[in-house]
This record gives C-alpha cells, structure tokens and sequence, in this order.
C-alpha cells in the first residue's frame, strides 16, 4: 500500500478501531494462543510484480528443495510466497520470525537467496503452495497448532475454499467501497455448479458507537447443525 493509499485508509477508521482490533486479538490470545500469522505476498508487493530477478545463478546439483529452518521460536510471520517475489529487509516483525512457504516451483535461486538471509522457508506443494499441506509441515515441524490469516481476499479465499478456516472475526468500519474489482474479504474463482456457499454460524456481536462493528463466527462444518 503506498503512502497515498495508507492515507485515505487511516482517515476512514473511527476512534473505537485500534481498541477493537487489540480486544480481538486479546480474545485469540485467550481462546486459541495463536502461535504464527499468515499473510500473501500480495500485501507485501504490487500486485504485478514478478520473481525476483538479478539473483546469482545457483549450481543445478545443489537441493534447495528442502526445508530450511533456523532455530526456533514462539511466533511465527509466515508468507505465502511460491512465485518468490518479496526481496526480504527484514526477518522478524512485530517480535514474530519470519517464514516463508514456498513449493517446488519456487525459483532455486530464490530459494539460495533466502538461505543467504537465513530465512526459514517449509516447501508445500508442487506447481503451487498447497496450504493445507503448509499448515500440516507448520504443525509436525514448528509445534503450530493455531495460525491467524490476516492477509488479503486472495489468500483468504483460498483458505476457506480449501476447508482451512475454523473461525472468522471480522471488524467491519462504518464506510462503503464500491467499484468493480473493489477487494472482498474473500476472493477468488466462482462457486463451480452446485457448490454451496460456507455456512457461518454467529458466535457474538458487538457495535461501537461510532459505528465499528466486530464479529465473530464459526465455520459450519458439513454434516454439523
């Protein structure tokens, strides 16, 4: 997000909204002990960016399809990034150390780059990162039990379209964007025919008087009432 459009989104955000945001994650905190986050590439980066280019060539004998972790940690900032595009400055946030998931057809010189860097990567998937698979090797490798998605509708989408999401807590702010293309909480492919849209249940409400309105709901799994 550039400057400019920080801007603009800061004006739209009503006093009660930094609270509401703290008391959600408070409530995480409680519920869940949420041991990592997960966000897209693309809250990271243009939209139309691409790999990274100008990175050395790496040797074809070298495996860089491995999973590279550096020590441990408490928390994890963990991001999507299989086309392996974010040039990384940084390596930790917010007191969370930084992952990256990658697949098989992530660039091995990305990859290079990021051992380089001592960045952790987990490999999942093979033409693309598998996030149900990513989530698993989080688990059996880090000791991750519970991942907050605070990226985008992209990355959203896909989580829920793949059965991933258990919860959803949304903040809503009393302010309207219209347009076509204008981002969802979700986005992503149609419903294919005869898909159902994911059920919700509502699980608590709660309204600001200056119009901020947090939710919590659950996932309705198949087969439950």
């Amino acid at each position: 997000m550039t400057t400019e459009d920080g801007k603009v989104w800061e004006s739209l955000r009503p006093p009660s909204a930094q609270a509401v945001e703290q008391a959600r994650k408070v409530l995480l905190d409680r519920l869940f002990a949420p041991s990592a986050t997960l966000e897209g590439s693309g809250s990271l980066v243009p939209g139309t960016a691409g790999p990274l280019t100008g990175l050395p060539p790496v040797s074809p004998s070298e495996d860089f399809y491995e999973d590279f972790v550096v020590g441990e940690a408490a928390s994890w900032f963990t991001v999507v990034d299989g086309r392996g595009r974010v040039r990384w400055t940084m390596k930790e946030n917010d007191g969370q150390q930084l992952l990256v998931l990658v697949s098989r057809a992530t660039p091995a010189a990305y990859l290079a780059f990021l051992r380089r860097e001592r960045i952790s990567y987990l490999v999942a998937g093979t033409q693309r990162v598998d996030l149900g698979a990513a989530l698993r090797r989080m688990r059996s490798r880090l000791g991750v039990t519970c991942v907050v998605s605070t990226g985008g509708g992209g990355l959203n989408g896909a989580l829920l379209r793949a059965g991933l999401v258990d919860e959803i807590h949304l903040i809503v702010l009393p302010a309207a964007v219209g347009g076509a293309g204008a981002p969802g909480v979700f986005d992503g492919p149609a419903l294919a025919d005869g898909e159902m849209p994911t059920r919700l249940r509502m699980l608590s409400s709660h309204t600001e008087a200056d119009g901020t309105l947090s939710l919590r709901y659950e996932v309705v799994r198949s087969g439950s009432r």
